[in-house]
């Protein structure tokens, strides 16, 4: 099969891979059909991450089942299928808890799409993908929205809803405060997805004129400004999609007392300061961490599908396959590559 790599940072190439095949009776092999960037995929094959090669490329899709072992109940051959990025069993404590990131029938970190950091599963730009537990992992996609739409609803997505909509699902009503231009669509997603969930005002910051449109298309109002560790306002839910101290440190000090922060994760500093004293202070929560892609799925889903929530207003272009050797390399927020016309 064909097969995305980078071996080093700043180059990819199509190469041949052994084709998968089944080897468990509840796995599934599946063809992936529309596949999206991630935040982190830009950073990792440009080589601005610790993150290093080789990696199959590629986590974040749509897929058509081609084949399942003899004990997987849940989807059949021709059943088009999101993917969590995450390797979930869904029998463990941790997965029966919501924890599907951090699942203990697997290694730590057991993750498509990131080479050995994440145990070597391979790729969604390839040609096949062997999923391990398709019936904990795969969920049918809705069937009135293309694969393009949804292809982000294996982690990006997930990854946004956990920044918001806990706290607005405990004080409805909220406003919210999303600071951009780190994880750049994560940022985006979460602005639309506070908006559906009933926030009557979001704000969004970032120094770039694209995504500040998108945003302003999205319902948010926009602040053109550079992160200076400085307050923007108080707002009872933060996220920090940024990438620097300085967005890290005004998120928490835009948070109101006993307000909710959550800092997505994309600073590839070894130690990050934060306004400790002022947090403790203020009694804000700061929430870091990996998405559960997988336990928030079908939530996910169920927004797109009901028209409330339309991710396709945060992808750059659809583009074919073959195309991601040289646009993964480019600028971008938001790209999918597909197989369907």
């Amino acid at each position: 099969m064909n097969q995305l790599m980078m071996n080093e940072p700043g180059s990819l190439e199509w190469v041949e891979a052994p084709d998968p095949e089944l080897s468990g009776a509840g796995q599934a092999l599946v063809r992936p059909l529309a596949v999206a960037t991630c935040d982190l995929d830009g950073p990792i094959v440009t080589g601005q991450t610790p993150i290093p090669g080789p990696i199959a490329v590629g986590h974040e899709g749509i897929a058509e089942v081609l084949e399942v072992g003899s004990a997987v109940e849940s989807v059949k051959p021709g059943d088009r299928v999101a993917v969590p990025f995450q390797i979930s069993c869904g029998d463990c404590a941790n997965c029966a808890a919501g924890l599907t990131g951090n699942c203990l029938s697997v290694p730590e970190r057991s993750m498509f799409g990131f080479g050995a950091f994440g145990g070597d599963w391979g790729g969604m730009l390839s040609d096949y993908l062997l999923v391990p537990y398709a019936d904990a992992m795969l969920m049918k996609a809705p069937g009135d929205v293309d694969s393009a739409t949804i292809a982000s609803a294996s982690d990006n997505i997930p990854d946004a809803w956990r920044t918001v909509a806990p706290y607005l699902n405990r004080t409805p009503g909220s406003e919210v405060l999303v600071l951009g231009g780190g994880a750049c669509s994560i940022a985006l997603y979460a602005v639309g997805i506070a908006l559906a969930l009933g926030s009557p005002k979001v704000t969004y910051t970032d120094t770039d004129p694209g995504r500040l449109a998108v945003a302003s298309d999205l319902g948010a109002e926009v602040i053109d400004r550079e992160p200076d560790g400085s307050a923007v306002d108080r707002y009872p839910i933060v996220v920090d999609g940024g990438a620097s101290r300085d967005s890290l440190a005004c998120a928490c000090r835009s948070t109101r007392p006993g307000g909710d922060c959550t800092h997505v994760g994309i600073i590839y500093e070894p130690e990050t300061p934060v306004p400790l004293l002022e947090m403790y202070s203020s009694g804000l929560s700061l929430h870091v961490g990996r998405a559960m892609a997988r336990a928030d799925m079908p939530a996910v889903l169920d927004l797109v599908a009901s028209g409330r929530f339309d991710p396709s207003v945060v992808t750059d272009r659809v583009l074919d396959f073959e195309s991601a050797a040289t646009a993964l390399l480019e600028p971008h927020t938001k790209l999918v590559f597909s197989r369907e016309s």
